[in-house]
């Protein structure tokens, strides 16, 4: 099994949801309001009257083989517009309960 991490910019939500539908991944965690920037290129998000928008991001625990298709629509939404951005980290799940 492997965890992704999904962080996109909250104009995203919607989309990130429906991949996840469209693939038939039922079960995440979603964190509403997080803050940071990207580390190449990325404006921050911070919720401030600088920086006023915000991330969201989301944790996925899925089967080896559904995780090429998930990074593979994360990227073609991604590329749609860069500068709302959206990334997504794979780690290895040794054990689970």
């Amino acid at each position: 099994m492997k965890a992704i991490f999904i962080a996109y910019n909250q104009a995203h939500t919607e989309k990130v949801e429906f991949i996840l539908d469209r693939l038939g991944i039922r079960g995440f965690t979603q964190w509403g309001e997080v803050m940071g920037r990207g580390s190449v290129d990325g404006e921050p998000r911070m919720g401030t009257h600088t920086w006023p928008e915000q991330n969201s991001a989301m944790l996925l625990v899925v089967e080896d083989q559904q995780v090429e298709a998930v990074l593979e629509a994360i990227k073609k939404l991604d590329a749609i517009n860069k500068e709302v951005g959206v990334r997504a980290f794979v780690w290895n799940i040794e054990t689970s309960v």
